[in-house]
C-alpha cells in the first residue's frame, strides 16, 4: 500500500480552508502566519515560496519578513518580539537554518509559545512530552495522521525511529508513546552500534537521519510498515533541476517487503506543510478563545482537533 500524503494533504487543506472561512465569518479576519527569511539559502527560498502559496490558497494571511546573512542576533530577536506582540499575527516561524553567528535556539525561545506554529519551543515540547495540549511539530504530526488515515494501528506495536532530531526522532517518540498511541518505541541514532538489528524487529520503522539508503531491504522484516521523511537532492542529468529528490530508504527493493511505504516525493513532505496550516489555524483559534472543532464549518473534529 502507498501511503500518499500528497493526496491526504489535499483532502486536510480542503477541511482547513473551510475552517478558515469559518473562522474570518466569526472574527472578521483571516489566521495570520508570519515566515522570517535570512539570507537567501535556495532550499529555504522554496521552502517559504510553498508555505505561501499555502496560506493563500486556504485562506490564511501570510506576512513575509526577510533580511540579510548579516543580520545581528539582537536585530532578529528584536523582529520576533515584535511579531509576538503583533495582535495580527497568530502564528511564528523563523526559517531554518539560520547564519552560524545566530544561536538558533535563542530563536526558537524567543517565540512566543502561543505562536510557535513549527512546535519547537521548549514549553510546547514539555507539553507534548507530558501529554498535554500544546502545539505540535509538523512532521510528527503528519506521520501520525498518515497512520490514522490508512487505519495503521500504533497500540501494541514496536515502533523503530532511526534519528533523535529535536525536529522528528524526539517529537515523533513522545507521541507514539503517549496512551491511546501505545507503541513501545525504539530511538537509532549514530551511535546505535546495529541498527538493522532493531529495525528488523519493527513493526513500523521511521527513517529521519538524511542519508539515502540509510534503511535497505535486508533492515526491514517481512509486512513491515516504512515511513521515509528523508529529502535528500541526488544528481541527475534528466532533471531540469539537474538533481532528483531521494529519501532516506531504499524504496524501489524496500518496497517488495512494506506492506505499507510513504513515496519521497509525495509523501510525509504535503502533510508537514497541511500541518503548518492546521497549527496556524489552532493558534489563531485560541488566541481568540476558542478551539478548532469549536467552528461552525461541518467538517468535523477529526481534521482539526489535532493529536
Amino acid at each position: 500500500m502507498i501511503l500518499s500524503g500528497k493526496e491526504l494533504s489535499e483532502l486536510v487543506k480542503k477541511q482547513i480552508s473551510e475552517c478558515c472561512g469559518s473562522f474570518a465569518r466569526r472574527f472578521s479576519r483571516k489566521p495570520c502566519l508570519a515566515v522570517v527569511l535570512v539570507g537567501d539559502n535556495p532550499a529555504s527560498l522554496t521552502y517559504v515560496r510553498s508555505k505561501k502559496k499555502a496560506c493563500e490558497e486556504l485562506g490564511i494571511a501570510h506576512l513575509d519578513v526577510s533580511f540579510e546573512n548579516t543580520i545581528s542576533q539582537d536585530e532578529l530577536l528584536s523582529c520576533i518580539a515584535g511579531l509576538n506582540s503583533d495582535p495580527s499575527v497568530d502564528g511564528i516561524l523563523v526559517q531554518m537554518p539560520l547564519p552560524s553567528h545566530v544561536d538558533e535556539l535563542a530563536v526558537t525561545e524567543a517565540i512566543s509559545p502561543e505562536k510557535d506554529v513549527d512546535g519547537f519551543h521548549p514549553q510546547n515540547i514539555g507539553k507534548l512530552l507530558l501529554g498535554q495540549k500544546s502545539l505540535v511539530a509538523c512532521t510528527p504530526k503528519g506521520i501520525l495522521r498518515i497512520l490514522d488515515h490508512y487505519e495503521i494501528k500504533t497500540a501494541g506495536k514496536k515502533v523503530c525511529i532511526m534519528g533523535r532530531s529535536n525536529i522528528v526522532g524526539k517529537p515523533m517518540a513522545a507521541l507514539l508513546m503517549q496512551k491511546g498511541r501505545d507503541a513501545t518505541v525504539t530511538i537509532c541514532h549514530s551511535r546505535t552500534p546495529d541498527v538493522a538489528s532493531c529495525t528488523r524487529e519493527a513493526d513500523i520503522v521511521i527513517a529521519a537521519v538524511g542519508h539515502v539508503n540509510a534503511l535497505t531491504a535486508d533492515m526491514v522484516k517481512e509486512g513491515a510498515v516504512v515511513i521515509d521523511v528523508g529529502i535528500n537532492r541526488v544528481p541527475d542529468s534528466s532533471k531540469k533541476s539537474g538533481f532528483a529528490l531521494k529519501g532516506d530508504v531504499d524504496y524501489d527493493a524496500v518496497s517488495l517487503k512494506a506492506s505499507a511505504i510513504t513515496p519521497v516525493p509525495g509523501g510525509v513532505g504535503p502533510m508537514t506543510i497541511a500541518m503548518l496550516m492546521e497549527n496556524t489555524l489552532t493558534a489563531a483559534c485560541r488566541r481568540e478563545g476558542i478551539e478548532p472543532e469549536d467552528l461552525d464549518c461541518g467538517c468535523g473534529k477529526s481534521c482539526c482537533g489535532g493529536c
